[in-house]
């Protein structure tokens, strides 16, 4: 099996509902992540995947989250925004795109993560 893995990153502001205490309140984080790509085969060029091709797909889908208030996107209004829900968010966009997802991983904070995969 082989794997790759690609780094992105945007900002914006959330607000955590039913949640008592600090993150309740309207904040930001510039939130890293990254995607981790899985095949039991490569290409004809020898790739799981060209990377600048699952960076701009990851970029994609990024685009949307950067510099948004995260609770006014569709998605965010069912679902709480929480590092861990953006993860689902993100992998189940770029899951419609890309073959091979193994894992999603948001970092809110330099020690703090949540991943999603299937």
């Amino acid at each position: 099996m082989f794997t790759i893995k690609v780094k992105g990153e945007f900002s914006g502001a959330h607000n955590l509902r039913g949640y008592e205490g600090k993150c309740e309140r309207l904040h930001g984080h510039n939130w890293k992540i990254e995607l981790e790509l899985s095949a039991a085969k490569l290409d004809r060029l020898g790739m799981v995947m060209d990377f600048k091709e699952v960076k701009k797909k990851l970029a994609g889908v990024l685009e949307e989250l950067d510099h948004a208030y995260l609770n006014e996107i569709p998605y965010f209004k069912k679902h709480n925004p929480t590092s861990e829900n953006m993860a689902r968010f993100i992998y189940e966009g770029l899951a419609r795109e890309i073959k091979g997802i193994k894992k999603v991983i948001v970092w809110e904070t330099d020690s703090s993560s949540a991943s999603y995969f299937r």
